[in-house]
């Protein structure tokens, strides 16, 4: 099944570069700089610069060869809803090194995760620690400074993640015990490489409220999610699993429209519910029309 991941997933980096690429300069946010000279994206509330302390931030972790600005709309439609979202630019980012450019993009098959997805078995807690690092420090910057640390609340912090985005997401969630941030609450995990977590039943630690995105059409994500024993029946505490009929791994990216609008509310409807204690009828009610299968475990 991994195999089945590695064949799909490498062609499909090469089209996402190349192709979103060109898809993503619709988005308004600016590309920023840390005083450490971490590049990343924001979407932010309205008033956001008259708000004291009650706004909920979320951090956004892209894809393999993804960039911050890949899911604009779900991180556009959060921000929307209230929430002050942050996206790293992690080593990997294809969207600004390949723009424009097919060749580069092509050559994008030289670039490799620091270990194969194909040997899930190698995995450990120094792999890719440096999505961690780049999350951390956007945290640390973001409550040390000027407009965030004003505006943001410090206890309603929530992590989403797309691809091995998803794989740092359920790290900081305590999948990875030494990657665990308590100020986590809530980790969205978008079609999320845990086969690493599946394999060494990690995912059992955690104890925070997750949600699962994945499709019928997730080649190596969804089975491994799905499958008896999976990631989600592993996963330990409140969980929530989405699948969308007919989506595939780019489903959560600006590559395809299709699926945007259910994602962001089922997105919405879950941080409001674990961060902000409000109302989340979507989280109650019987799926809709793009949605194979749903479920809610505590």
């Amino acid at each position: 099944m991994h195999r089945l991941f590695h064949a799909a997933v490498t062609p499909l980096v090469v089209l996402a570069i190349s192709t979103a690429a060109r898809a993503v300069p619709a988005d308004s946010s600016q590309l920023l700089r840390t005083n450490r000279g971490l590049t990343y994206r924001e979407w932010l509330p309205k008033n956001f610069l008259r708000r004291h302390g009650d706004v909920p931030l979320i951090l956004f972790s892209h894809g393999f060869g993804g960039c911050a600005q890949q899911s604009a709309t779900l991180t556009r439609a959060l921000a929307e809803a209230g929430y002050a979202v942050l996206a790293p630019n992690h080593r990997d980012e294809g969207c600004e090194r390949y723009r424009g450019n097919l060749a580069a993009a092509l050559s994008v098959g030289r670039l490799r995760p620091e270990q194969p997805f194909t040997h899930a078995a190698a995995w450990e807690p120094e792999t890719e620690i440096s999505r961690r690092d780049d999350l951390e420090a956007l945290l640390r910057f973001a409550l040390s400074h000027a407009p965030y640390r004003n505006a943001i609340d410090p206890s309603r912090i929530g992590v989403m993640g797309h691809s091995l985005g998803g794989y740092a997401a359920l790290g900081l969630a305590g999948a990875w015990p030494s990657w665990r941030d308590p100020r986590i609450k809530a980790v969205l995990a978008l079609s999320p490489y845990a086969a690493p977590f599946v394999l060494g039943k990690r995912l059992e630690a955690i104890t925070i409220p997750v949600m699962y995105q994945t499709g019928t059409r997730d080649i190596g994500i969804g089975p491994v999610l799905l499958r008896t024993g999976g990631g989600y029946e592993m996963t330990g505490g409140s969980k929530y699993l989405v699948v969308l009929k007919g989506a595939s791994h780019f489903a959560w990216t600006e590559l395809n429209p299709n699926y945007q609008a259910v994602i962001a509310a089922y997105a919405k409807n879950f941080f409001d519910r674990i961060l902000l204690g409000k109302p989340a009828p979507l989280l109650d009610a019987s799926p809709g029309p793009q949605v194979s299968l749903y479920r809610h475990d505590t």
